[in-house]
């Protein structure tokens, strides 16, 4: 059997998720992993038979691939996409896409035409409840959505600083307005505010909140914080008649879907691992058992566009809509 040859570049946590789960397919090798710190990049390439690289581009200039996971910081984003480009290689990127909107274009503009696969990394796409709450709101669309990413700072050096992480909205809170999307359209119009850091050498915000109206003529809000000791609440809220769904997110492999009618209350748990489900997604498109990929590198693009959008509104305290053009 002919297996996939594939390299990981990053070996922090979200990679190790990935690698994880790439390991225990059967008809894909892992033949390299990469990362800026040599001694874990040499840990994890011990732990799965592969070779190690100090940096992603020599990886990518190196090995014979058919596919490479892209799990760097976000201010990594652009030149590694750019080489699997040239390369005609396949490719796996993790949420967000970049730092910004224009390193994320650049990188759309570049795929363009090419008809490489891409998949990118909003697993909650691929989750069971969500599949169900899309089902629900079928018949009767969505008027209120509220979304929340309350939670505490992440423990990596880098991820305070805007220049190197872009902030909470477009680091983690991505998720929420992919999701948002997901179950209530496009969002035309974005309002937002945020609280600034206190002095010192941390400019993320502590908190953001934005008002949203979308095409279909409904309305939300979406907030995130990093005060917190801990995780609180990361979750969606959508009202439609007679409805109310709360898709709710503990932790990688435990979410659920809270369903609310004239009938009561209905908790649906969810008992999938949605990184496996994503990872073995993109596997099955690249050997020809699936037609595409849930999430490609486009239609990410209008997510992270989105989180971009509120990010810009937050930081010039105006409305950004978007027109045929994009965000403006």
């Amino acid at each position: 059997m002919t297996r996939l040859r594939v390299a990981c570049v990053g070996t922090g946590f979200i990679a190790g998720q990935h690698l994880r789960a790439l390991s225990e397919m059967a008809d894909v090798q892992i033949v390299a992993v990469a990362d800026t710190q040599p001694e874990r990049a040499e840990e994890v390439a011990t732990r799965y038979e592969a070779r190690s690289y100090a940096d992603g581009a020599t990886l990518l200039a190196t090995e014979e691939l058919d596919a490479v996971w892209l799990c760097v910081p976000p201010f990594a984003h652009g030149a590694l996409e750019a080489a699997a480009i040239a390369r005609g290689l396949p490719f796996f990127v993790e949420k967000p896409l970049a730092l910004d909107l224009p390193t994320a274009q650049g990188i759309a503009d570049q795929l363009a035409g090419t008809g490489l696969t891409t998949a990118v990394g909003y697993h909650w796409r691929h989750l069971d409840v969500v599949e169900r709450a899309v089902e629900l709101l079928a018949g009767t669309p969505a008027q209120l959505v509220t979304g929340y990413w309350w939670d505490k700072t992440p423990r990596v050096p880098w991820w305070p600083r805007r220049a190197y992480s872009g902030g909470q909205v477009i680091e983690q809170t991505t998720h929420i307005f992919d999701l948002a999307r997901h179950l209530a359209g496009e969002i035309d119009t974005v309002t937002a505010a945020e609280r600034a850091a206190p002095d010192g050498g941390e400019d993320v915000p502590t908190a953001a909140s934005s008002l949203l109206r979308f095409a279909s003529g409904a309305v939300g809000s979406i907030s995130s914080a990093r005060v917190l000791a801990g995780r609180h609440r990361v979750a969606l809220h959508v009202v439609a008649d007679g409805l109310v769904l709360e898709v709710s997110e503990r932790g990688l492999t435990d979410h659920e879907l809270r369903v609310g009618t004239e009938h009561g209350a209905e908790v649906l748990r969810s008992e999938q691992d949605p990184i496996t489900a994503e990872d073995l997604e993109f596997v099955d498109v690249l050997l020809g058992r699936a037609a595409r990929t849930r999430v490609p590198y486009e239609e990410a693009l209008r997510s992270h566009a989105l989180a971009c959008a509120a990010d810009r509104s937050a930081r010039e305290w105006t409305p950004v809509h978007r027109g045929e053009g994009g965000w403006q």
